[in-house]
């Protein structure tokens, strides 16, 4: 039997598919280039752990049973969405390490073979165009990039290390300067990347990016899953980062589904002061 959710939120309830919960949200046609639709995505324990920390070397770790079959679905539905994806060198040195499996490509995972076809019937490019962000500039791009024929864009801190920079230039990546410090700076890069023409922005860029589109003012919409689980321990990484967000961190939930075999919440929330 196909994965069943119930939307509790906004009323009444309605028991739907799960394949196509979160295509219906119709993103890629929520934002234009003069405001580009900007979500994130994260996965969390009830205890808001979204990563343990190994406590001799400090790298982060998916716990086991934190995400399922379900909200890798819906993830790949975001992912579908998007005209541009947003992601970090920590994530590329970990694909190259062979830690995390390549998601840069939609329409490659059995769970999301279909959404290669629903890109190209609703008008977007067979693949999203893809936005590193870094102040080290320490990665490799995995060639899966050139050979499906992604644009890809190398995001910096006007402060980032000028000779990093000059040898990406030469070698014919494109460099987009967002932030005045050494950091990309989550405002400046959603207004550079609207310029070129991009509508929809996913971010899988982490903690950091989501503190500083919340800082300025730029994310549109939160999407968390909540597992049932308690995970405890002493070292662990949350979704968020940095100083107190004050006003900035307001959310008011948008919906709210329960995956009653997969022991999730999948909800929504956008910025109150956006």
């Amino acid at each position: 039997m196909a994965a069943r959710l119930l939307r509790l939120y906004p009323g009444p309830p309605e028991d739907l598919p799960l394949a196509g919960a979160y295509l219906a949200h119709g993103l890629q046609a929520l934002g234009s280039p003069a405001a580009p639709f900007v979500y994130a995505s994260f996965v969390s324990s009830l205890d808001g752990r979204i990563a343990l920390l190994d406590p001799a070397t400090g790298e982060s770790r998916f716990p086991p049973g934190l995400s399922n079959g379900s909200d890798f679905r819906l993830f790949l539905e975001l992912q579908a969405q998007a005209d541009c994806l947003i992601t970090h060198a920590g994530y590329l040195r970990d694909l190259a390490a062979g830690k995390l499996d390549n998601v840069l490509q939609i329409g490659l995972h059995d769970p999301g073979r279909d959404l290669a076809d629903w890109r190209l019937a609703n008008g977007m490019a067979p693949q999203p165009a893809v936005v590193v962000a870094s102040s080290s500039l320490d990665f490799t791009l995995p060639e899966s990039l050139a050979r499906h024929g992604q644009r890809v864009m190398i995001a910096v801190g006007r402060a980032a290390p000028a000779g990093r920079v000059e040898a990406l230039r030469r070698a014919g990546l494109e460099v987009i300067v967002a932030g005045e410090g050494v950091r990309v700076e989550g405002a400046p890069l959603v207004r550079v990347l609207g310029g070129r023409g991009f509508r929809s922005l996913y971010l899988l860029a982490g903690p950091r990016m989501l503190e500083t589109t919340l800082r300025g003012g730029v994310l549109s919409r939160l999407y968390l899953t909540m597992a049932h689980r308690l995970f405890g321990g002493e070292r662990f990484q949350s979704m968020i980062e940095g100083s107190e967000l004050g006003d900035a961190g307001r959310l008011r939930m948008a919906s709210l589904y329960h995956d009653a075999d997969g022991g999730q919440w999948f909800t929504q929330f956008e910025p109150v002061c956006p």
